[in-house]
């Protein structure tokens, strides 16, 4: 009797066994799946399959993002370039009118002197100082350099592509940065106060 049962109790034994092992296989299959798929974390922290529609999208609009910041700062360089030539015409033609610069005139040369340095920045170039072969001596030799300098600049900016950094466009900035601090010593800026 004590062989009979021991050998019902190794037959449960047995069955339980064989049903646990049924039952693991799964499991052990998943878990061997899981661990056999590459894994890359995502901006959250959590880990993510490589083939996650939501990684593309994320990496997707991250790159539309990007796209749209350059192209945004592109079109503002072109708003400072063409807002520059403009701001040097009306400084020329004020001139003209004149023949000195008032302080309106000097302020619309600083604003000037500001945009040319935010175009030379956009375009890749520093704070270079450039010394101008033949300076301008007059006045109106300044001016008229000014006024050529000014809209050749805003030639270069439109024609440079987005992702260039040019030379030309980062030259002329130098330049017409050069000539306005030569304007501001030129004598005649101001009328004389008699």
């Amino acid at each position: 009797m004590i062989n009979q049962a021991v050998l019902q109790l190794t037959k449960a034994f047995t069955k339980a066994l064989i049903v646990l092992a049924l039952l693991s296989v799964p499991l052990t299959i998943s878990i061997a799946g899981q661990n056999s798929t590459m894994q890359t974390p995502s901006a959250d922290g959590q880990r993510r399959d490589r083939d996650d529609p939501l990684e593309k999208m994320e990496a997707e609009m991250l790159a539309k993002r990007a796209i749209k910041e350059e192209e945004k700062q592109y079109q503002e360089n072109l708003e400072r370039a063409r807002d520059l030539c403009t701001l040097g015409t009306t400084i020329v033609s004020s001139f003209r009118k004149k023949n000195w610069l008032d302080e309106g005139d000097l302020k619309k040369l600083e604003k000037v002197e500001k945009l040319a340095k935010g175009i030379r920045r956009a375009a890749g170039g520093s704070e270079d100082e450039v010394e101008m072969e033949k300076p301008p001596r007059d006045i109106a030799s300044a001016m008229e350099l000014f006024e050529t300098l000014s809209q050749s600049l805003k030639a270069n900016v439109e024609k440079t592509p987005k992702h260039v950094i040019s030379a030309a466009v980062i030259d002329k900035a130098n330049v017409l940065l050069e000539l306005i601090r030569i304007l501001r010593t030129l004598p005649s800026a101001l009328p004389s106060k008699a």
